[in-house]
């Protein structure tokens, strides 16, 4: 079992991985530990806009104004990822988890929370990994960890996320963002 653990790093998709929540997924790590991991899947829009589940929360959320993705559990819960600038204490409705980035309660009143947050997005469900799980995955090469950047979770372009992550590395890796979405037409 690995001992270490990527609480807020990014797991990228190599390739390889399928279906249409992971494939070419990146996902932001908001927790893990020996008891397992949890993240949300940034580069996944939705067509929903937000105020279709949670009325009076789109005027606040970071463009694009849908919906996002988070993962294949929890669909039907939603969650706030947020970002807070400086260094202040954690505003109310918010619990920071690191750096700069933290959740939204949503059932606090948005005029409590918009002034205070510099980014939100909203995400139906999250990406969960019971115990060694994720860390079999990574061995087994399903993803690249690599370091977050704090506008990575709010970009306007989420479609392109995946490319952008792997340009910005400073390795071989930089090469897979060229990869072809079919390698067969390679």
């Amino acid at each position: 079992m690995s001992s270490t653990f990527h609480t807020g790093r990014l797991l990228v998709a190599t390739p390889s991985v399928g279906g249409d929540v992971f494939h070419r997924s990146v996902i932001l790590m908001l927790h893990h530990d020996d008891g397992g991991a949890q993240g949300v899947v940034l580069n996944k829009p939705l067509s929903a806009e937000v105020d279709s589940v949670l009325p009076g929360w789109q005027r606040v959320v970071t463009a694009p104004h849908v919906l996002f993705q988070g993962g294949p559990v929890s669909t039907s819960s939603a969650l706030g990822l947020v970002t807070v600038p400086g260094d202040e204490p954690e505003p109310l409705g918010v619990k920071r988890l690191f750096g700069s980035i933290g959740l939204v309660d949503l059932d606090v009143p948005t005029p409590v929370v918009a002034a205070e947050l510099a980014g939100l997005r909203i995400f139906a469900g999250y990406s969960g990994w019971e115990l060694g799980q994720l860390e079999n995955e990574v061995l087994r090469g399903d993803w690249y960890v690599v370091d977050a950047e704090v506008r990575d979770a709010f970009t306007p372009r989420p479609d392109g996320l995946w490319r952008e992550v792997l340009r910005r590395q400073r390795d071989s890796l930089a090469y897979v963002a060229n990869f072809p979405d079919d390698p067969s037409m390679n």
